[in-house]
């Protein structure tokens, strides 16, 4: 879901300035607890594939200025991957699967995780909300196989979704 403000001209911001991404578990998530180290190498992480994305057409930016495009996300829904029940639903019969493995249900696989995101794209100058958006990831086989992979995975699709945006709106193809 997103929502745009009419009549923003999104090409005159060619310079991106990230807010610092701030996390929240799902009320539903068995695990609601982190590390502080650990939460810090996922917000690195996220920010990592943020400026990978947009290096070398974008640059970030530290200030505000009339070019300059502010964005504030929060990870939402987090859920951690349970590896080792993911990999039960792998080699079990598939009858007895049919109970644990949820794809298709609800689009994830037991013990998978999932990730939601909800982003605010500001003017840097006035603190107007320009656009916001919500979405939400669940983990991919392979994905689910690693504590944060689901996560990980989530972080580079928005990630890339923002430089498409920023893409589009400049008529780079």
């Amino acid at each position: 879901m997103r929502w745009v403000k009419p009549g923003v001209d999104f090409s005159r911001y060619d310079k991106v300035m990230l807010d610092s991404v701030v996390f929240f578990f799902a009320d539903d998530s068995e695990y609601k607890g982190m590390d502080p180290h650990e939460l810090k190498e996922l917000a690195d992480i996220f920010n990592r594939h943020l400026v990978t994305a947009l290096q070398g057409k974008y640059p970030i930016a530290a200030e505000p200025g009339p070019d300059v495009v502010r964005i504030r996300f929060a990870i939402t829904d987090l859920k951690q991957s349970r590896p080792v029940l993911s990999g039960v639903t792998s080699v079990i019969p598939v009858g007895l699967g049919i109970s644990l493995l949820k794809k298709g249900a609800t689009d994830s696989w037991s013990g998978s995780g999932a990730t939601g995101a909800e982003v605010m794209v500001l003017d840097s100058l006035t603190n107007e909300v320009i656009a916001v958006a919500r979405d939400e990831r669940t983990a991919g086989f392979t994905e689910r196989f690693s504590k944060w992979g689901s996560a990980e995975e989530a972080f580079k699709f928005w990630a890339d979704r923002v430089k498409l945006f920023m893409d589009q709106v400049h008529g780079v193809q």
